[in-house]
């Protein structure tokens, strides 16, 4: 599938979910540099300076600051897209958030939160963008989930679990959508240089003082996937693509042992 193409005085128009940093703020770049105008929303007030940044590229740039978490949060972003009066042509639900910690220590707050950002804003999001693109016969969307999808979560059970379902939700998606013009594709990263181990409280832990991928390359990596209509891509160096294609074959149980060494806090 080719990308988009648009007239001189009407670009093609994308939704990108936490797009204040990280790989967010990189695929609000590519899209930008691809000739995209955007909405894009984060909850955090580095929105402001990420949307600033994005408009002297160019492109016209809406900023919704909303909690994602919220419903009426979901809301916000979405009369923004409608607002615009252009079908939206590619959407990167990209939002999410973890926390470290054995769960039995871990604030229920906080595992909540992970479960009602990264999974029921992501699939209420999918609800309404979805619809819209296959009424209209075409559309792209690019789920943020991660390799650790595939490795049972110690000491991250409820991150590991949420981006399992969204893994499971978008294949699903994906076989219901065949011959619709519209095509989803998953993002796979692995421990990636951004703000998610600060706010994880992860930062004594081995992955969280480990070498990390540059968030540029895999945000890129995913718009190209995206763009070609690819199912899935891993993003990153090669070394966390060799990571992802060993845990196909190990043993869960072996991968949760492994994901304890990774995760476990050095004071636990």
């Amino acid at each position: 599938m080719s990308e988009p193409t648009s007239t001189a005085s009407v670009p093609p128009l994308a939704l990108v979910t936490g797009a204040s940093s990280g790989i967010g703020l990189d695929l609000a770049r590519q899209f930008a540099e691809h000739g995209f105008d955007l909405v894009v929303n984060a909850e955090d007030p580095a929105l402001a300076s990420a949307a600033q940044e994005l408009r002297l590229g160019g492109a016209q740039v809406v900023e919704v600051q909303a909690d994602l978490r919220r419903p009426d949060g979901v809301s916000q972003v979405w009369e923004a897209v409608r607002a615009d009066g252009r079908p939206l042509a590619a959407a990167a639900l990209n939002a999410g958030v973890g926390h470290g910690g054995r769960f039995v220590d871990t604030d229920l707050a906080h595992d909540l939160g992970i479960i009602q950002l990264n999974i029921v804003s992501t699939v209420q999001l999918a609800k309404l963008v979805l619809g819209e693109m296959v009424r209209a016969g075409e559309g792209r969307v690019l789920v943020t989930s991660s390799i650790a999808s595939e490795m049972p979560g110690a000491f991250q059970a409820t991150y590991n679990a949420s981006k399992s379902f969204l893994q499971s939700f978008t294949e699903g998606l994906q076989e219901e959508l065949t011959d619709t013009g519209v095509t989803l594709t998953l993002l796979m990263p692995g421990p990636t240089e951004t703000e998610f181990f600060e706010r994880a409280d992860m930062e004594d832990t081995q992955v969280g003082r480990g070498r990390k991928d540059d968030p540029a390359l895999v945000a890129r990596q995913g718009y190209d996937a995206l763009m070609a209509g690819e199912a899935r891509v891993v993003g990153g160096r090669l070394v966390t693509r060799v990571q992802e294609a060993a845990s196909k074959v190990l043993p869960d149980k072996v991968k949760a042992k492994m994901h304890r060494r990774m995760a476990e806090p050095d004071d636990a």
